[in-house]
């Protein structure tokens, strides 16, 4: 009766061992699981970046406005007759005058 015991526990162990551990066990589908919650969040910033760039797109295509803000943005553009004017942080004197100056630079748009 002892070895019968014995054997059965043995043939309970061996059942489980696929379950738990084989390739298609608890552990895999554990691991599969966490690996597609991270690509689904992955995915979701992906969807929300391609709905930004695809309103950009449509604000392009339908006014000058944007065309403009990112010609001014990006490339530095100025209309005729306006005046840029960048302060930059203080920067420290190495001279004798202590205390700190703004640099600042101004440029004027060219006319025709």
């Amino acid at each position: 009766m002892r070895a019968l015991a014995l054997i059965l526990f043995s043939l309970l162990l061996l059942i489980q061992y696929p379950l738990w551990l084989g390739k298609g066990g608890w552990l895999r589908v554990w691991e599969i699981e966490r690996e597609l919650q991270s690509q689904r969040a992955a995915n979701d910033q992906r969807r929300l970046r391609n709905a930004a760039l695809e309103a950009q797109v449509l604000d392009l295509r339908k006014g000058s406005d944007a065309v403009e803000e990112l010609a001014r943005s990006e490339l530095g553009m100025l209309r005729k007759g306006e005046i840029f004017v960048q302060i930059s942080e203080p920067v420290r004197n190495e001279g004798n005058a202590p205390g700190l100056t703004p640099e600042i630079k101004t440029a004027a748009a060219q006319r025709p």
